[in-house]
């Protein structure tokens, strides 16, 4: 079939589907590529096959992912399959190659060459301290609420000047938008929303710029399709040319992230737009055993607004999906532990077994039976390096010695460690740059002899940007450490500090092996390699792009514990999900919200198929979450679940009364609690059935001789309070 044997080779291994999408005509396609199906040997091995049968350039191709840690692998992939320098292909995250963009042309967008990226928490700071040089109190205006106003705003590509403010507090908003972006530009720095909006009106505007890429670029590739939002999707748009072969892959049915901004329906958009008739589907599972495919399956086709497709899988059937029902969530997370442990001496490595939680609030109760317990977990998702105290002090004196104009970092380390500036004097610079329209360091420059401490914080940022152009990486990192004083500071501090002493001279490790000839942003003109503070940019956008981004919970011998929607793209032996009740999961918000529902229901797929082997799925009737107490009905989704594939693991188990053939656990000591009180036959945490409200939970019951009167709990239907003599309950 293929004159070329290394064109052979490649498709050596995919399955029917898979050679299809790979070996695609050079034209636009939309790829539904299932949970477990394979997208990245997919996405990776298209651009191979269009490489090495001769389609296509290294240059001629941009590969966009969601992750650095998608990119990486995919250019670890990529190097393996073919002998070329995948390095000079545009491969990368959305933020990353709007970033390469805004560097090759920062004088088209205003920005100085020196210019630097706010993290999410650098952002909040100047938020903050923007909104105390307005006198706006934060009772008025939410430092967190700004900034998601305004990250919404740029992601829908809005700035304030088009906005319209339909009350006095959205237009305070509005004008707090405006000054943020002034003081953004003046301070020659961009936040991650900047990045996109900033590239796009570029490219929208400037025509010969378009032109340039639309030529350039004839293949573009799109991982997680599904997870775009409207302004990534126009982006996109800007860059393809009318010859450009757009192949997007995605999964419609795991689109969780609309809370980000993502639009699913992007995806419908795309066909139509770029005339694809219909999509490839894969539908082969290579991950998850068939009963947890069919429970994924039984679920995800309730929602009505889908592409559609089913997973299938050659694996055997596997073992059926273990529900527990608890009487109350200590007993649900005794089962969990129980169980993990069980596990692990039958030989199960704790790092292949997983909690889920639809909130972060539930994790406590489980962090606690495990501390007690004794099982080591990890919490997925922790600080991550570049977002520790002393690490973001010590590259806030790296990004003055390249730009003294940025306020934020100026404001985070002037008197850090603390070198006896205090507020008045800050107060007073701050004052002199708003009164001349300066930056901080321009007024603290100005200062003089009169403020002897402002004036040797200038001389030590002085000598750092003398250094910054004439010494490594390394020996500037170790300059930063020694210089300001960080060491001293944090040796001389009463308590255990060796940990932060241990993460700068981690920071000194991560200086000494940066290649940023092999960075994933080396992205820079092909004379970047000759400006002396190219290593220190580099290095900075590395650790500003990579801050955020959650690591891998895999790997380490815990067992690990993460919200559904950190689970995505993860996938484990063994997963409990827990808290399965209604108005916990589904959340009780989702369900007035339009189109609510169906990302829920989205979110419980991708729940279920981050499992290979064994899924636990469990409730509590009874949960203390918020400081209150809860009392829970089995979760829609669990009834969604065929039973056939479902046993049963406690008297309580809800609706899987047929299922008596549950097996026993080994080595599970079951307590032995004392049987309830009975109301007219009924008993407090029963669930009962009502031909008019469904189904319900009895949360409260008085008797009344040969009757009772229950309070229910049905759930959307709300609490009623029924007298069994004439309500004609029914249990469950």
């Amino acid at each position: 079939m293929f004159s070329d044997p290394t064109a052979s080779a490649l498709l050596q291994g995919l399955n029917a589907e898979q050679l299809s999408a790979v070996t695609w005509p050079p034209q636009s396609a939309l790829v539904l590529a299932g949970a477990g199906s394979g997208k990245t040997r997919v996405l990776t091995t298209r651009i191979a096959w269009l490489l090495q049968s001769g389609q296509a350039s290294v240059h001629s191709i941009m590969a966009v992912t969601f992750t650095n840690k998608a990119a990486k692998e995919m250019q670890t992939r990529l190097s393996a399959m073919l002998p070329v320098n995948v390095r000079a292909m545009w491969l990368g995250t959305f933020h990353g190659l709007c970033h390469r963009f805004l560097r090759l042309h920062h004088k088209n967008a205003g920005l100085p060459a020196t210019f630097q990226i706010l993290d999410s928490s650098d952002q909040l700071a100047l938020i903050k301290r923007l909104l105390k040089q307005l006198n706006i109190a934060e009772e008025i205006i939410a430092p967190r609420s700004l900034q998601g106003f305004i990250n919404a705003q740029k992601e829908s590509g809005l700035r304030a000047s088009v906005l319209q403010a339909p009350d006095p507090h959205t237009q305070r908003m509005i004008e707090c938008y405006a000054e943020y972006d002034k003081v953004c530009l003046r301070e020659g720095v961009v936040d991650f929303a900047e990045l996109m909006l900033r590239s796009y009106e570029i490219m929208q505007a400037d025509e010969t710029l378009r032109q340039h890429y639309q030529n350039r670029f004839n293949h573009i590739l799109v991982d997680e399709f599904q997870d775009t939002n409207k302004l990534q999707y126009a982006w996109l748009k800007l860059m393809a040319g009318e010859h450009t072969a757009v192949f997007a892959v995605g999964d419609d049915d795991q689109s969780i992230y609309r809370f980000r901004g993502a639009h699913v329906g992007n995806m419908t958009a795309l066909m139509r737009e770029f005339d694809i008739e219909a999509p490839i589907k894969l539908e082969q599972n290579y991950r998850s055993d068939g009963n947890i495919l069919t429970a994924a399956n039984a679920v995800i086709e309730n929602n009505a607004e889908r592409l559609g497709k089913n997973l299938r899988t050659d694996a055997a059937e596997g073992e059926k999906i273990r529900f527990y029902a608890a009487s109350v969530d200590t007993d649900e997370a005794r089962f969990i532990i129980e169980e993990a442990q069980n596990l692990r001496r039958e030989g199960w490595p704790l790092d292949q077994m997983a909690v889920l939680y639809r909130s972060n609030a539930q994790s406590r109760i489980l962090e606690q039976a495990l501390f007690h317990a004794g099982v080591p977990y990890k919490i997925y998702g922790g600080l991550r390096f570049y977002e520790r105290q002393e690490i973001k002090h010590a590259l806030a004196y790296l990004r003055l010695s390249v730009n003294p104009d940025d306020d934020n970092a100026l404001l985070r380390v002037i008197n850090m460690p603390p070198r006896g500036i205090g507020a008045r004097t800050i107060e007073n610079i701050q004052a002199a740059a708003a009164e001349q329209g300066i930056s901080l360091w321009q007024a603290a420059c100005g200062m003089g002899a009169k403020a002897a401490k402002v004036a040797a914080f200038v001389r030590l940022i002085d000598s750092l940007r003398e250094q910054a152009p004439n010494v490594s990486l390394q020996e500037m990192m170790v300059g930063i450490t020694r210089d300001s004083g960080l060491i001293d500071y944090y040796q001389n501090q009463k308590g255990d500090h060796q940990d932060r002493l241990d993460n700068l001279d981690e920071l000194v490790n991560a200086a000494v092996a940066f290649k940023p000839s092999e960075s994933n942003f080396e992205i820079l003109p092909e004379n970047a390699a000759d400006n002396p503070l190219f290593p220190i940019l580099a290095f900075l956008s590395n650790a500003a792009l990579e801050s955020g981004e959650n690591q891998a919970g895999q790997g380490e011998q815990a067992i690990q514990l993460m919200t559904v929607h950190a689970a995505k793209g993860l996938e484990f032996d063994i997963v409990f999900l827990s808290g399965m009740e209604e108005g916990l999961f589904p959340s009780e918000y989702s369900l007035a919200e339009r189109g609510g529902l169906e990302e829920e229901r989205r979110l419980m797929y991708v729940a279920i198929t981050r499992a290979r082997k064994r899924l636990y799925i469990s409730m509590a009737q009874q949960r203390l979450l918020h400081g209150q107490t809860h009392f829970g009905i089995v979760s829609r989704f669990v009834e969604e679940i065929p039973e056939a594939v479902v046993y049963r693991l406690s008297s309580a188990a809800q609706r899987f009364n047929s299922f008596t053939d549950a097996p026993k656990v080994k080595n599970r000591v079951v307590e032995n609690y004392s049987l309830p009180q009975e109301y007219a036959g009924f008993r407090i945490g029963q669930n009962v059935r009502h031909a008019k409200f469904g189904t319900g939970v009895i949360i409260d019951a008085v008797n009344k001789g040969e009757s009772a009167r229950l309070t229910v709990n049905f759930g959307k239907q709300g609490v009623k309070e029924l007298d069994t003599k004439f309500a004609k309950l029914e249990a469950v």
